[in-house]
């Protein structure tokens, strides 16, 4: 168990302030409006991204060297908001200087990384955690009230997909180096999602990759990973930037239904009422990312429950590296966190 955080506040930091996405300045924004956090400080190694910290957040103080504002005894937690491949790094600096963590999804870009960061972390009583705020997205939260329910049966068969026919931008996000390949960026939010609709052990992960249109990038142009659950249930992942015809985000097959997604913010539900088949229009629930620092408060001042255990977000990375391996070695591979 994490030691807890005394006082009333969790005096807190961020480290990464960089432009894509504006994260940075989401996590700083998320600690800033929640009165059980106290934000002391932003990091960035560019002085022009820490100036903006500043515009932002007047009262932080402002740092390029992450060594320098880790000798704060002030800051008891920080959130990493750096590209993938320093993720591990990053956290590892932070917990040996004694500060529970927080970092970007994916947590890592290999199971190895993983391993080390949750053993620092339960060496030194700390809490670490993955952001996976998109499982408070309103969607993802409608399909677990209506699988939860009963509604569609035993879910058997999810697919999911993300993406179109659109050509990848220039940032670190497209060096397959630094993010790590197409279903560590957006996938890692997709594999997440399925992991947390099949509670079963993983039998196996396949991948399969093209690179065929944008070759100004190193990532690939589409990536897909298909696993299999002791269960018996299948998921097929996948993430493209050369799906010039797309489809839903959502195909469930349960044994008594189905969803997928419907018009304006609905789920289209199929199930069976007294063995006729039946439609129902599901809306989504709300989106409500800003739980995820209220839950991070619940655990520090409070020892509640994490939302998001690393040990899971764990089980994410060894999917998408085994997918990684799976391609190389043209065959479906176990993983090493089932």
């Amino acid at each position: 168990m994490a030691r807890r955080v005394t006082g009333k506040t969790i005096r807190s930091a961020v480290v990464g302030y960089g432009p894509a996405c504006n994260m940075g300045k989401l996590h700083a924004t998320y600690m800033n409006n929640n009165p059980e956090f106290d934000l002391k400080a932003v990091c960035d190694i560019n002085p022009a991204r820490a100036e903006e910290a500043k515009k932002d957040f007047p009262h932080v103080d402002t740092y390029t060297s992450l060594a320098r504002m880790l000798q704060r005894d002030d800051i008891g937690l920080v959130s990493v908001v750096v590209p993938h491949n320093v993720h591990s790094r990053v956290v590892l600096q932070c917990l040996r200087a004694g500060k529970h963590a927080i970092v970007e999804k994916p947590m890592c870009l290999t199971v190895r990384e993983g391993q080390q960061m949750i053993a620092e972390a339960k060496k030194r009583r700390l809490m670490f955690t993955c952001f996976q705020n998109r499982r408070l997205d309103g969607d993802f939260l409608a399909i677990r009230e209506v699988i939860e329910s009963g509604l569609i049966g035993e879910v058997f068969h999810v697919e999911t997909f993300g993406g179109g026919y659109h050509k990848p931008g220039t940032s670190w996000r497209s060096d397959k180096k630094i993010v790590g390949g197409p279903l560590y960026d957006w996938g890692a939010h997709f594999v997440d999602w399925v992991l947390n609709l099949i509670p079963s052990k993983i039998v196996d992960v396949t991948g399969l990759f093209h690179k065929l249109v944008w070759h100004e990038v190193t990532n690939e142009d589409q990536g897909r990973a298909i696993v299999r659950f002791a269960s018996g249930a299948v998921a097929d992942i996948q993430l493209s930037s050369i799906a010039m015809v797309g489809k839903a985000r959502w195909r469930i097959l349960g044994t008594q239904g189905g969803i997928t997604d419907g018009p304006n913010n609905t789920l289209k539900v199929m199930t069976l009422v007294q063995g006729r088949h039946a439609e129902i229009t599901v809306p989504h629930k709300p989106t409500k990312w800003e739980e995820y620092y209220a839950n991070i408060a619940d655990h520090l001042l409070r020892g509640k429950p994490l939302l998001v255990r690393p040990e899971e977000s764990l089980r994410a990375i060894a999917v998408i590296e085994g997918a990684e391996r799976s391609a190389k070695a043209g065959k479906p591979l176990r993983v090493p966190c089932p």
